[in-house]
């Protein structure tokens, strides 16, 4: 069997003598060679492709970029203090995390939770060219501690979009195909508890677009959603809602009959006449303008100012809504989310149990 072999290169180019343009001259790798005791032939070549195509899907489109991103700033924080990033130094790492923290002049510190992301950047950066990072040496860990012990601050949850606030946004849409879209929008991403990536990526059929995330099934009792998740497939059943103004699966059928979409992409632009719906798919940042948009226009928090209302709201309000409004049993909404512990469900639901038990008044106060 072919072993995919990250360490070892066929005629790997020179390395550079100056260690300031030594970690811009390693590209990344994905993670498959042929190995250097094997011939190559054509059919190897392309085994090759294969499981660097493969090693690519690994993690998501916009994680890499992340990650990408990362090491280019570490590169560059070596660069501007004459460091040379390769190999693997746990102790200038350590003073790298440390300037994160407490940086000088009038650069920002990052969060705790940022830092950690910039850690998880950086070994995948080194991983991509054949070394690695141990996240447990003393003089990184030690180091991550305190900044924790000192720094650490709750996480800012989004404000959940509950039932009363989402009739209030829908009816802020106008009624053109414009409008028919974001409803369909915003209830299914409420009731199907989706991420806004997750509500961008759906196609009408399975296997309709490569870069498909899902497909949807309309049936007599709802919608059934197939997902791509974090940790595998999963369906997401969509029921019907007690009125056509606010079921998703009413909302949904009316913008597809509309907007005479039966292959590809589900939510697409609209041409600039608003009489016709394009092919090209929505980015994720459209859902996230339109909670915002809709959310102003509601009049949604009005004791708060226009900038902090819009920072309270995100994509992730409309899950958010779902898990705290829902009332039922908890492992449902936990399946229905796709979360892998009742842990991370309850950190969604904002509302839900606060003060149902009084143990003050059950001591007898």
């Amino acid at each position: 069997m072919l072993r995919i072999m990250p360490e070892t290169r066929q005629n790997p180019p020179p390395r550079p003598s100056d260690p300031t343009e030594r970690d811009q001259s390693v590209a990344p790798n994905d993670g498959a060679f042929l190995p250097s005791h094997l011939a190559g032939s054509g059919m190897l070549d392309r085994l090759v492709e294969t499981a660097r195509g493969y090693a690519r899907a690994a993690a998501s489109e916009n994680t890499l970029k992340a990650y990408a991103k990362d090491w280019g700033h570490f590169a560059r924080w070596c660069r501007m203090r004459g460091a040379d990033p390769l190999p693997p130094s746990p102790e200038l790492i350590g003073l790298y995390i440390a300037d994160l923290a407490a940086p000088q002049g009038k650069t920002p510190a990052l969060s705790v939770s940022s830092i950690e992301r910039r850690l998880s950047g950086l070994t995948w950066g080194y991983a991509q060219r054949g070394a690695g990072l141990d996240r447990k040496d003393r003089h990184i860990a030690t180091v991550l501690s305190g900044i924790r012990r000192r720094h650490a601050r709750p996480p800012v949850q989004k404000e959940a979009i509950l039932p009363e606030d989402i009739r209030g946004m829908l009816a802020t849409l106008p009624h053109d195909l414009r409008g028919l879209r974001d409803r369909a929008i915003l209830l299914v991403g409420f009731a199907g508890g989706l991420r806004r990536s997750e509500i961008v990526s759906l196609d009408h059929g399975r296997d309709d677009t490569p870069e498909s995330g899902g497909w949807v099934q309309l049936m007599e009792g709802g919608a059934l959603i197939t997902l791509r998740g974090k940790t595998g497939w999963r369906e997401v059943e969509v029921g019907r809602g007690s009125s056509d103004q606010t079921c998703p699966v009413h909302a949904l059928t009316q913008w597809l009959h509309f907007a005479k979409l039966d292959f590809g992409p589900i939510f697409v632009a609209v041409s600039r006449d608003g009489q016709r719906a394009t092919k090209d798919r929505l980015s994720d940042k459209h859902v996230a303008r339109l909670i915002k948009q809709t959310v102003e226009a509601a009049g949604l928090r009005p004791e708060l100012s226009k900038a902090e209302r819009l920072r309270l709201y995100s994509g992730h309000s409309l899950r958010a809504g779902l898990a705290s409004s829902a009332e039922v049993d908890e492992r449902y909404v936990q399946k229905h989310l796709g979360h892998a512990s009742a842990e991370m469900t309850r950190r969604y639901q904002r509302r839900r149990d606060r003060f149902r038990v009084n143990l003050t008044k059950a001591a007898g106060l």
